[in-house]
């Protein structure tokens, strides 16, 4: 407990910060929707008419105009792509941080097993990344609620609970790249969720690559394939959750066996 306290008091700063600036996003993009409500079939006309862009993001499948269309679509790609950023920026450098700060010497004199400070670290994480998701949920809510729409609550607790699984995802993954560095690397983590964001892209616009779809976590977490669905695609999130997991397990194993000194 001792561990996760310390971790989470440490990270606060950040988790600030990220869930302010994607807060903020968020807030900004749900409350110009009555704007874009009012001259969604102009809108609507001027996407349909731009190719393989239209189907990258999936603006083919849903209508703009609707609340549910307009926020699987653009605040979609703001909590996808900013959550996934946060996540794999905290877990990348959780274990790694340790030898970086040389303070692995202080922490392995402590009468702690490493397995434990290892479950701990990765708590934190989770416990991190679930208070993003719960904050910018109840902040969509209300902003919802502010501008005079009805909370479309299937719709809305589908898609944050598909955003939160990318996230856990993309931390177990780089949770498990974070055993084998020696100095934390943010570019890491962040790149690794630029590139999965880019492949479900390149999956929107080709079959050929439609193969992607079981390495990238945007694709289960596609926004508007969710609204249109009404559900998660179950066999690409367990494949999801099965790497998480086996990046987790990798954590472990590494971190546990590691010469630190």
């Amino acid at each position: 407990m001792t561990i996760i306290l310390h971790e989470l008091k440490q990270n606060r700063l950040s988790l600030i910060i990220w869930t302010s600036g994607i807060g903020f996003l968020l807030a900004v993009c749900i409350l110009i929707f009555p704007d874009i409500k009012m001259e969604s079939s102009g809108i609507s006309n001027l996407f349909s008419s731009m190719g393989g862009f239209t189907a990258a993001f999936g603006m083919d499948k849903v209508n703009f105009g609707t609340l549910t269309g307009f926020y699987a679509i653009e605040c979609g790609n703001i909590l996808g792509l900013g959550g996934a950023l946060y996540a794999s920026n905290s877990a990348i450098s959780v274990l790694a941080k340790e030898e970086k700060d040389h303070t692995a010497e202080f922490l392995f004199t402590h009468p702690v097993r490493r397995i434990h400070i290892v479950t701990g670290k990765l708590i934190s994480v989770l416990i991190q990344t679930v208070l993003l998701n719960a904050v910018l949920f109840l902040l969509a809510v209300s902003c919802i609620l502010f501008i005079g729409e009805p909370v479309p609550w299937k719709e809305l607790s589908l898609l944050h609970s598909a955003y939160f699984l990318l996230q856990a995802e993309l931390a177990g993954i780089c949770f498990g790249i974070s055993a084998f560095l020696r100095r934390g690397s943010a570019g890491i983590g962040l790149g690794l969720a630029v590139m999965m964001y880019f492949l479900n892209l390149i999956v929107n616009l080709s079959d050929q690559w439609e193969f992607l779809k079981y390495i990238t976590p945007f694709k289960y977490a596609e926004g508007t394939d969710i609204v249109t669905n009404l559900c998660l695609d179950l066999r690409l999130t367990l494949t999801g959750m099965a790497l998480m997991t086996a990046g987790a397990a990798c954590g472990y194993v590494k971190y546990c066996r590691k010469d630190i000194f």
